[in-house]
């Protein structure tokens, strides 16, 4: 049977959660809210209760492709997905070690963690017009943000991804009609670092970076305004946030009268190349895609055996909330 666009499953599941917990014990109802967990209760927390004004921007190119979900290896030095008519190309990188006086190598960056500081950059960047940002102090207030805490071990796994980010070479790539634009160079150029109090570490966290001028000049072209209320509720999955970034830069542009029809295959070639067994592959994305549907509620779509059909949908973020400087000359 299809998932109708007038589907709230969220909600359901939350009404039959309750109605069961009001028929246990006090002590087993206590548990069960908490196991809930923070996952659950961002998820159904209605989106005017929140201060959800913040937004974070995404290049069009990573709404249309991905990185990887989980972590590949550091032998693995290459990354490559194809979505149509975009595409994207990363390289696993190296920094400088000051303690060795010697480059070593970093992964790729890999799951939640790069998709939203990518995120966090490309706000800050458009904010300020400038390609240059201050990260060490608005990453952590980000994270607080994004992960409702700042601990030590949250920081560090991010700031580890946020090195991988820094030193990865990145090619992007769209056609447009008879056009085609690539973008041949890091993501971050260059970056200053500040000493790490812990000399276990293999390398120096970056307090200042900046993007290439390719990769700016991209971006102001080809910005995707997400709301950053939804990005903390689904930044416990990978998949999820590129379901609501795909979902957020293509549904508007569906013609009103003219839905568009994605197969199964093609949703796993996106989505889940990885996954092996489709069946395994559909399990996962209709989870995720109901935990993006409890944000994004004005998504109209139709899931079913077939595939997925897109319905044209007003955006998450509206044009008139989106407010940005002019473009930089830098």
């Amino acid at each position: 049977m299809a998932d109708s666009v007038n589907d709230k499953p969220q909600v359901s599941e939350q009404q039959s959660l309750a109605d069961i917990l009001v028929s246990l014990p006090a002590v087993r109802a206590a548990k069960k809210v908490n196991t809930m967990s923070r996952v659950h209760r961002r998820l159904i927390t209605p989106l005017d209760a929140e201060q959800d004004d913040g937004l974070a921007f995404q290049h069009t190119v990573f709404c249309q492709t991905s990185l990887p979900y989980r972590d590949p290896g550091d032998d693995v030095r290459e990354w490559k997905r194809i979505n149509g008519s975009v595409a994207l190309q990363v390289e696993a990188g190296n920094a400088w070690n000051p303690a060795t006086s010697d480059f070593v190598h970093l992964g790729l960056p890999w799951g939640t963690k790069p998709r939203l500081i990518l995120a966090h950059l490309n706000a800050e960047a458009l904010r300020q017009g400038s390609p240059e940002i201050e990260v060490e102090q608005s990453l952590s207030a980000f994270v607080k943000r994004i992960r409702g805490f700042d601990g030590g071990r949250e920081i560090r796994a991010f700031k580890d991804q946020l090195s991988r980010l820094s030193v990865a070479i990145v090619r992007l790539a769209a056609t447009h009609g008879a056009r085609t634009f690539q973008v041949n160079s890091q993501v971050v150029t260059g970056f200053e670092l500040w000493p790490e109090k812990d000399e276990r570490q293999r390398v120096l966290w970056p307090s200042t970076i900046r993007l290439s001028l390719d990769y700016f000049a991209s971006l102001q072209q080809h910005a995707v305004p997400l709301n950053e209320a939804d990005l903390a509720a689904l930044a416990h999955s990978a998949m999820a946030l590129d379901i609501y970034a795909w979902l957020e830069q293509r549904l508007h542009r569906v013609t009103p009268m003219h839905p568009v029809f994605v197969t199964w295959a093609a949703l796993k070639e996106q989505f889940g190349p990885d996954y092996g067994r489709m069946d395994n592959f559909k399990r996962f994305f209709r989870k995720a895609l109901r935990q993006v549907r409890a944000r994004y509620d004005r998504a109209r779509l139709d899931l079913d055996g077939h595939g997925i059909t897109l319905h044209h949908s007003l955006p998450p973020v509206t044009k008139r909330q989106v407010i940005l400087p002019p473009k930089s000359r830098t």
